[in-house]
């Protein structure tokens, strides 16, 4: 048998983790980031010298996204073609 280690996510999550507790793919995290989320409240850019620029890896608060995805609106319902 092997063992199991359960983790239990941090506050501030990478993409791929971010990606595997909420199910969103690449592409709507990208888009959030540019049109919905602000920089310093659900992300944030981090860097090993701790000058990070607009193109350095990106950490995401997850709680807070959780909450963004809650307060979604239902879908439009789209047209039915015959």
């Amino acid at each position: 048998m092997e063992n199991v280690i359960q983790l239990a996510p941090s506050k501030w999550v990478s993409e791929s983790v971010l990606m595997a507790i909420t199910g969103m793919k690449k592409n709507t995290i990208k888009t959030a980031r540019e049109v919905s989320w602000m920089e310093g409240r659900e992300y944030k850019h981090v860097a090993p010298d701790g000058i990070p620029y607009d193109n350095s890896m990106c950490f995401y608060d997850w709680k807070l996204i959780e909450k963004w995805i809650e307060k979604q609106p239902p879908a439009i319902p789209r047209k039915k073609s015959a």
